[in-house]
């Protein structure tokens, strides 16, 4: 997709956006130059300084490489960027990235015991009360995508319980990613979130102290629907 003339003046996060679909979607590849300033500025439509926020942004996102005096050129954002790209890539041109959901489903499960295991072994009986507040509030609603939300709020205070900055980052981004494709999500995570009494285990291990019970217990909770959502995307793929 070409950049396009910016017609919105709160401009720096428009060039931001439109630089980093371009890298993203490939249109500037791993090593390319961008233009200069000026020739941004002048196909945007916008100040210099405007393209010089948005650039420099993108520099601290390890997207581009800035260099004084120099070309300013484009990273591999695979090897370069960190979670916060994960909302960009998982929707692209309005469709699913079937890899990137994947990914995120993958890491998900194989994040959610650790936490939990640590939430016990740290949180322990003062998260019990707390944690059997939020499960009451998932079992009294039918309502799929009100399921879900009590469930990340569950996980929420898991992951605040197990007290780890590295954990509390990637929850952070994966529920970005997540939270925008709830009603979408609704049907296939329904087997997951419907599960109250899975989330009533979890949560006695949790208060119980019992990091291995805990582990297996979010186990438990999280991959019926893991493996149900990922075959179905594996079906995406075959059919594509």
């Amino acid at each position: 997709m070409p950049l396009q003339p910016v017609h919105r003046r709160s401009v720096p996060d428009e060039v931001f956006d439109q630089v980093l679909s371009e890298v993203v979607e490939g249109g500037l590849a791993a090593g390319e130059a961008l233009p200069s300033e000026r020739r941004l500025a002048e196909v945007l439509g916008v100040s210099r300084p405007a393209v010089r926020e948005a650039l420099q942004r993108m520099a601290q996102t390890g997207l581009v490489q800035v260099r004084h005096g120099g070309a300013t050129t484009v990273r591999d954002f695979q090897r370069h960027a960190g979670l916060d790209l994960l909302p960009r890539l998982l929707v692209r041109g309005g469709d699913l990235d079937v890899q990137v959901a994947r990914s995120i489903l993958e890491a998900r499960l194989a994040i959610g015991p650790a936490v939990a295991a640590l939430a016990a072994e740290r949180g322990g009986p003062a998260l019990e009360a707390t944690l059997t507040d939020t499960v009451e509030l998932l079992a009294g609603t039918d309502d799929p995508v009100a399921q879900q939300v009590h469930a990340l709020a569950f996980w929420d205070q898991v992951v605040d319980a197990a007290d780890s900055i590295v954990f509390r980052l990637m929850f952070n981004s994966l529920r970005v990613a997540y939270e925008p494709a709830l009603e979408a999500l609704a049907p296939v995570m329904a087997e997951e979130v419907g599960q109250a009494a899975a989330y009533g285990v979890l949560t006695s291990a949790i208060g119980a102290g019992d990091p291995e019970t805990a582990r297996a217990a979010a186990d438990r909770v999280l991959r019926p629907a893991t493996d149900s959502i990922l075959s179905a995307l594996q079906s995406l793929e075959e059919q594509s």
